[in-house]
């Protein structure tokens, strides 16, 4: 099932995480559960990671779910056999259950803009285009040196297309999303879900990109977590996603995860 939904979400009150009942995990990718790569192409995951994640699932009653900017069908290759609750393109796909996500055909102007950006990308040695067709990502992790030429780029392409998209930054990369697609939204409709409703949400991302589902996961009484330093909202912090891995890993082996699992670590 797919559901569009909304990005704002509200500033969090000063609020103490709740330290009882159970938890609803939700998941970056990119960062998180695998280190960033030169290029999207190049990540690499640990392949103890898919089938722990699975042993999670079944011990959290079906409430984890893969939150990335990603597309969900490329969630599933990584992920492959299992298959995960997942919200892909930033929350402009939402996969629920068995139901897989549908891709909506992009729109006439995001087509123009990937012409421009493939026209900048082949004059540039090292700038590489992600086209997941409902978004597209300009990259420039190889050409640091480019970073405020690609970024203009982008700007003024947002500014082209107008208020049905919207441009999403990251570390090294800018990325045309629908304007009604967020993190902090899919993390909130997924907890309006039964296998998720009544649990203390726990989100874990690495990026600005993740800001509106700390966000979201603050304003429920939930567990933010950040992987690195820079600066977020936020309240704790994992090390790497070697430290988050070592984490999961350790729970599907032994026993539950809960939210003092995380604030030990």
């Amino acid at each position: 099932m797919s559901q569009m939904l909304s990005p704002g979400v509200a500033e969090p009150p000063a609020k103490a995480v709740a330290v009882s009942g159970q938890i609803a995990l939700f998941l970056d990718f990119d960062g998180t559960l695998v280190e960033i790569a030169p290029s999207p192409e190049d990540v690499r995951i640990d392949r103890r990671l898919p089938e722990a994640l699975d042993a999670l699932r079944q011990r959290l009653g079906g409430a984890l779910a893969l939150v990335s900017g990603r597309p969900v069908a490329l969630l599933d290759k990584m992920m492959a056999p299992y298959r995960f609750d997942a919200a892909g393109l930033h929350g402009a796909q939402i996969r629920l259950g068995s139901e897989d996500a549908p891709v909506a055909a992009p729109a006439e102007a995001l087509h123009a803009a990937l012409r421009a950006m493939v026209r900048f990308a082949n004059s540039n040695v090292g700038v590489i285009i992600e086209d997941k067709r409902q978004s597209i990502a300009l990259h420039w992790r190889l050409a640091p040196a480019l970073a405020d030429e690609a970024l203009a780029l982008m700007e003024g392409l947002a500014a082209e297309i107008g208020p049905t998209m919207r441009l999403q930054r990251g570390k090294a990369v800018a990325e045309l999303v629908p304007a009604s697609a967020s993190k902090g939204g899919a993390i909130t409709w997924l907890m309006q879900q039964d296998a998720y409703a009544g649990r203390t949400p726990v989100f874990v991302g690495d990026d600005v990109t993740d800001e509106d589902g700390f966000a979201a996961v603050n304003a429920a009484s939930g567990l933010s977590i950040r992987i690195g330093d820079g600066q977020t909202c936020a309240r704790h912090r994992l090390a790497s996603p070697t430290a988050l891995r070592q984490v999961l890993l350790a729970a599907a082996d032994g026993g539950d995860l809960t939210l003092e699992t995380f604030l030990q670590n």
